[in-house]
């Protein structure tokens, strides 16, 4: 579950933020008035989430072509990656 912390709280105590982020690789929202405004979370967390969503993203596109009948056969998908390889 996501830490919250307010504004203040970054620019008092940034190194436990830090810390926190780094050790727990979960996010840390940060509130201005009680209201949401940023999440700040390690760059490894960043990178892996951005990763599972691309994929996600992949998959999905591969389901859609299979739900609307764009596929190929696997004689031609071998050519095209044979021909691909050669290249």
């Amino acid at each position: 579950m996501p830490a919250i912390r307010n504004g203040t709280e970054i620019m008092n105590n940034f190194s436990e933020i830090y810390e926190f982020c780094q050790n727990n690789r979960e996010p840390i929202f940060l509130t201005d008035n009680g209201q949401g405004k940023l999440a700040v979370m390690c760059i490894e967390a960043y990178e892996e989430l951005v990763g599972r969503l691309e994929l996600y993203h992949s998959l999905q596109m591969g389901l859609n072509q299979i739900n609307n009948g764009e596929v190929i056969e696997e004689e031609e998908m071998l050519e095209t990656l044979n021909n691909y390889i050669r290249k």
